[in-house]
Parts: C-alpha cells; sequence; structure tokens
C-alpha cells in the first residue's frame, strides 16, 4: 500500500510539471482566460485574461495515477473518480461558457443546480446501497456508529451539495483551494491508512483493499496538486477554473462519505465551509437590511484581502488552519482505536 501511495503520488506530480509548459501555451493560444467579475476586488483585474480551465491537468493526473495503482480498490475507487469527472463536467460547461460569451457567467443558476442535485443523488444512493458504505456514520471520539436509515441520502446530498459550492467559492485567490484540498485529501489518505489495515486484521479483505484503494488515491490527489500548485501560486501562471474546483469538492466530499467521517467534514473542511456560510451571512444580511454588509466582502477570504492581507499571507493562514483542524479530526478519529 506505501508503495502504490508513493508511486501514485510520484507519478502524478511528475505529469503535472510535464503537462504544465504545453497545456498552458495551448489555453493562452485558444484564448481560454479568465474573466474576472467586476464586484470582486479591483486588484483581481489584473488577472483578467490568465489562462484557466488548468484542472483539466490535475484531473487528468489523477485519472491517470488511479487507475494505475489503486484499482486493487475498484468498488470505491471508480466511483470517486466518476464522482470528480461529473462535477468537473458540470465546471467545465460553465468555465467554456464564460469565456465564449466573454463575462462571469456561465451556466444558469438553475441548471448548475438541476445537474448537481441529480449527480448528488446518485452517489448518495450509490453509498447507501454499497455493502461498503451504508447507511452509518462514524462518531468521532466514542468510536460508536449511528445509523441514519433512508435519511443517509438527503443528508449526503446536502454534504456533496455544500462542499462542491464550498471548494468553488474558496477558490478565490492565487493557490488557495489547491492548498487546502490538498491537506484536506492528505489527512483523509491517513484515515483510510487506518480503516485498511482495521479492517485487514477483522479479515475483511474486500473492504481493506477497496479503503488501502482510496489511500492511493488520496496521494494522487496530492501529488497532482502540488504539481499544479507550481504554475497556480502568487502570482498564478493558471487557474483550476471551475472546472476543477467543483471536481475537488466532489471529490472531497465522496472521500468523507465512503470513509463514513462526514461528520469530521465541518472541521477539517473548516475553510470551505467559513467560505460558505460567510457568502449565506452577506447575502442575508444584505437583504434584510437593505444593503448593509457583515463583511467588506465575501466569501471571507476577500473580506481579510480588502483588509490588508496579502493573497499568500491568507493562503497560509487558511492552509495552517485546516493542517490544525486536520490534526484535531484525526486525534478524536485514532482515540478510540488506541
Amino acid at each position: 500500500m506505501f508503495l502504490n501511495c508513493l508511486l501514485a503520488a510520484l507519478l502524478a506530480l511528475v505529469l503535472m510539471l510535464v503537462m504544465g509548459p504545453f497545456v498552458l501555451p495551448m489555453l493562452h493560444k485558444m484564448k481560454f482566460g479568465q474573466v474576472i467579475r467586476e464586484e470582486g476586488p479591483a486588484s483581481h483585474m489584473a488577472k483578467q485574461g490568465t489562462p484557466t480551465m488548468g484542472g483539466l491537468m490535475f484531473l487528468a493526473a489523477i485519472l491517470v495515477a488511479s487507475l494505475l495503482f489503486a484499482l486493487d480498490g475498484a468498488q470505491m475507487v471508480l466511483p470517486t473518480l466518476v464522482t470528480m469527472l461529473l462535477f468537473g463536467l458540470v465546471g467545465f460547461l460553465d468555465d467554456f461558457l464564460k469565456i465564449h460569451h466573454h463575462r462571469n457567467l456561465g451556466l444558469r443558476a438553475w441548471q448548475k443546480i438541476f445537474c448537481q442535485v441529480g449527480f448528488a443523488f446518485l452517489i448518495s444512493f450509490w453509498a447507501y446501497k454499497s455493502p461498503y458504505i451504508g447507511s452509518s456514520l462514524y462518531l468521532p471520539v466514542s468510536g460508536k456508529s449511528f445509523d441514519l436509515g433512508i435519511w443517509y441520502i438527503p443528508a449526503m446530498m446536502f454534504v456533496i451539495l455544500a462542499e462542491v459550492n464550498g471548494v468553488n467559492l474558496t477558490d478565490g485567490l492565487d493557490g488557495l483551494s489547491a492548498s487546502v484540498t490538498s491537506v484536506y485529501t492528505l489527512s483523509m489518505g491517513a484515515i483510510f491508512m487506518v480503516l485498511a489495515t482495521t479492517a485487514g486484521a477483522a479479515g475483511s479483505s474486500a473492504l481493506a483493499a477497496n479503503y488501502k484503494g482510496m489511500a492511493v488515491l488520496c496521494t494522487a490527489v496530492v501529488g497532482a496538486l502540488m504539481g499544479y500548485l507550481y504554475f497556480n501560486v502568487y502570482p498564478a501562471r493558471v487557474f483550476m477554473g471551475d472546472t476543477g474546483s467543483m471536481a475537488l469538492g466532489g471529490l472531497v466530499s465522496v472521500l468523507a462519505i465512503c470513509s463514513r467521517s462526514v461528520l469530521l467534514l465541518p472541521l477539517m473542511g473548516i475553510c470551505f465551509v467559513g467560505s460558505c456560510v460567510s457568502v449565506i451571512i452577506q447575502v442575508g444580511y444584505f437583504k434584510m437590511t437593505h444593503g448593509k454588509r457583515v463583511f467588506r466582502m465575501a466569501p471571507l477570504h476577500h473580506h481579510f484581502e480588502l483588509g490588508g492581507m496579502s493573497e499568500t499571507r491568507i493562503v497560509c493562514m487558511y492552509t495552517m488552519v485546516t493542517a490544525a483542524c486536520c490534526a484535531l479530526s484525526l486525534i478524536s478519529y485514532f482515540i478510540p482505536r488506541t
């Protein structure tokens, strides 16, 4: 398992570093440039025209590395990859329409919601019926489980929709979404390794193989995102676009679902939650007070940015907060197992 994890991460990283110098000029030539929304920070207007849809690169790297090294756990790995690609397709259509119409409006809201809800239902129903997942959730610290029954499906649909849009909203600064997602995914890889060891010791070889496959997939994601960050750190030479952010949102949610650690997701993905909640608060308060705001700008990272913090400082802060929260989550996860 450990060898496959290392090979998957290394292959994904190398693929990203090899693809970048070829793909970036192609995106420039095809005029796949980012359209910056006028409502955003004024400083971001300088990023207008930076190549977008860079998420296609790391999606390809994740796919290749996972198919080569993680297929021992195909019953979990393949649905996870399909989820990633389905939400990536929604993001791709959104990006393409923005570029085609030269404005920051792609798919209509109802079109995105319709696709997201449909995909979320299919994934939740699959997990509910899967003999490796089922309808119970792991309870942190206690080590016990709680069975949601049929309510598992709408609950997981909510989780998927929240994470897809949370990661999408977090992708607003150079390197932010990729950095935070890397830390989260690395932590999920550790959880899957422990689950694989536990399942193997209990004699559940098929379940252990699937958990091992998911651990390998996690390291492939980390390797791909590390390679992507080489081109995406400030000042970014490419953006992942909705293609990448929605795909990562789908991936983040399914990792939690497959490990049954959904209750840890709000803590491990605290920065994604912060992005969603800040937007909800801002919009709600704006409508209730007819124009007043809680934050300088939402999502929350723009509030910090307009307060004078540099992009790199905000990315560093978000990454450290995510790392600390993931560490706390892992402690709460491992305590009952010691």
